[in-house]
């Protein structure tokens, strides 16, 4: 199996070597760039595994290179981590709602780091059996090869907004809180950082991609959210 190969985007060299040199040490490639013009040229060349995007770039932010990631066929399904100096939630909720997969905060560990990196890998490459096929009204969603049809129309979901439809479904009806999929979707560790409203921000983002049927993806007041499977 070839080595994973990840993108590093941020302009401030340090930040980048300790990035690289960590990652490589775990047995990764590395692509790097300082900006945000570069950064797009290059994922849309390579088609790294994964990409840490600096919020702050030159030439373009990161928040407008994640959209634009999002929009090209290319490189739309590559997870994103975001790297940022703010810690304000409303930014937190930016780069989710344009497509980031996770969000971390300077300074942070290069080895939780390339921890989240390598969980993150786990999760967008899925691990059920690829039979397993779970299928309710015009919805069909392919646990293995991580796809979800409405009316036999392919939904693109970003890997935590596949990993929280997941979630939900194997709960088969039952009510599922905020603090419960959070730890289930992005971990202990990082359910401890992140504000219960990252769920409801990633649960919007879903019900919009599954259209139709997102009626069976229903809010409990106080409670969480449930999948209506019948």
């Amino acid at each position: 199996m070839p080595q994973p190969k990840v993108l590093i985007v941020d302009d401030e060299k340090n930040i980048v070597e300790a990035i690289r040199y960590n990652l490589e040490r775990a047995g990764f490639r590395t692509l790097t760039a300082a900006d945000g013009r570069r950064a797009l040229e290059l994922a849309q060349r390579e088609v790294p595994d994964l990409i840490t995007l600096d919020v702050m770039l030159p030439e373009l932010d990161g928040w407008e290179v994640c959209r634009l990631l999002r929009q090209d066929a290319r490189t739309k399904r590559i997870p994103v981590i975001m790297l940022t100096v703010k810690n304000d939630e409303s930014d937190k909720i930016v780069g989710l709602e344009l497509g980031a997969d996770d969000y971390v905060t300077k300074p942070f560990s290069p080895k939780e780091l390339v921890a989240r990196i390598k969980a993150l890998l786990r999760r967008s490459r899925g691990e059920a059996p690829e039979e397993e096929l779970v299928s309710m009204g015009n919805l069909r969603v392919d646990m293995g090869r991580h796809q979800v049809r409405v009316k036999d129309q392919l939904v693109e979901l970003t890997a935590k907004e596949f990993e929280l439809l997941r979630a939900l479904l194997e709960a088969k009806g039952r009510v599922l809180g905020r603090e419960f999929l959070l730890d289930r979707v992005w971990g202990l560790e990082q359910s401890l950082e992140i504000e219960t409203r990252t769920i409801d921000v990633h649960v919007g983002q879903l019900r919009k991609k599954l259209k139709a049927e997102a009626k069976r993806l229903v809010t409990v007041k106080n409670v969480g959210y449930r999948f209506d499977c019948e």
